[in-house]
């Protein structure tokens, strides 16, 4: 994604979060069907427990996100961890269903609302305390997910941004004027 300069919290926070996504998912496109249920041990997460559990937290956080608790009663944050969607495709459902929880919330925010109280599990949390809270979780857990990706194809890994030892290649663009056009 270029580079975009704005003094904007709000479409900084926008593009951060479409930022991370399509990191995931250039990360999860790159594993099979099966690798996508792969633990390394059985205290880890897989890459699809992982996802179904930041789904359910964006609903939770996103959905009537001005007026009600960011952990709603319907939440069984539990039950995220145990029993990762049937498919490929249930899992990317539930995942573009929470991001677009996350989007329609975040598309009619204004600089007027970022001073606003939204109460999380019954703590008070400025809008953009709210805001930088998910920017962190969602970072970390998408993280696990490059890792888990990067890790279970190896070789076959792909990057996601500058590969390994291409630092002096793409510095090189930068200063030609081509690493825009990545």
């Amino acid at each position: 994604m270029p580079h975009q300069f704005t003094t904007s919290y709000l479409d900084e926070s926008r593009a951060i979060f479409q930022q991370y996504k399509k990191l995931a998912e250039g990360a999860m496109r790159q594993v099979t069907d099966d690798q996508l249920l792969t633990t390394l041990d059985p205290e880890s997460n897989s890459i699809a427990i992982i996802v179904k559990h930041l789904a359910g937290n964006m609903k939770s956080r996103w959905t009537d996100f001005l007026t009600s608790d960011g952990e709603k009663p319907t939440r069984n944050r539990d039950g995220e961890f145990v029993e990762a969607p049937a498919s490929r495709e249930a899992l990317m459902a539930l995942w573009d269903d929470g991001w677009q929880c996350v989007f329609t919330a975040l598309a009619p925010l204004t600089d007027a609302d970022l001073g606003k109280t939204v109460m999380i599990r019954g703590e008070p949390h400025s809008v953009m305390q709210a805001i930088n809270r998910q920017v962190a979780h969602y970072s970390s857990h998408i993280g696990q997910i490059i890792f888990l990706a990067k890790h279970l194809q190896s070789a076959n890994w792909q990057s996601l941004s500058i590969p390994r030892n291409q630092s002096a290649t793409f510095n090189q663009q930068v200063t030609k004027g081509e690493a825009s056009q990545r």
